[in-house]
């Protein structure tokens, strides 16, 4: 398996323990909004981590990613991150 594949296998396991994590500290309440508040949760670490390995170059950064730069910037902008 490719260190790759392997990452993103720990990633996916990682949120599901963070999420069973979650459920269970509910204690049976309902939750709600739980997509937004992965996405809001994961995407600012993931856009830190990934400007720190490219070092701050926002357009290696977007191609890592795999999004347009302008995409990036927006992001960037919008979740306040220090760049």
């Amino acid at each position: 398996m490719t260190t790759a594949l392997r990452q993103g296998n720990e990633i996916a396991d990682s949120v599901r323990r963070s999420l069973e994590r979650y459920f269970k500290d509910l204690d049976g309440t309902r939750p709600q909004s739980i997509y937004d508040m992965v996405l809001k949760n994961v995407e600012r670490p993931m856009l830190e981590a990934v400007l720190d390995h490219a070092e701050g170059n926002q357009t290696i950064a977007a191609e890592m990613l795999g999004i347009n730069r302008n995409t990036l910037r927006k992001k960037i902008h919008a979740l306040k991150i220090k760049s």
